[in-house]
């Protein structure tokens, strides 16, 4: 029979936490929309005012 790799030791918790440090979810960034001052993700058409750039691109 073939035999598996099984850790020698029990990982600590200092050890386990520590891998796991950047797995921690960060807020969306939002940005504010220069026609109507509403908070939207930057790069994408105001849902509220539904423009982009500057220029009206969405009936809203």
């Amino acid at each position: 029979m073939a035999k598996h790799p099984v850790p020698k030791k029990k990982t600590s918790k200092s050890s386990r936490d520590a891998r796991r440090s950047h797995h921690a979810l960060s807020a969306p960034t939002l940005v504010e929309c220069p026609e109507c001052k509403a908070k939207k993700p930057p790069h994408v058409v105001c849902p509220e005012c539904g423009s982009y750039a500057g220029r009206q691109v969405v009936e809203a």
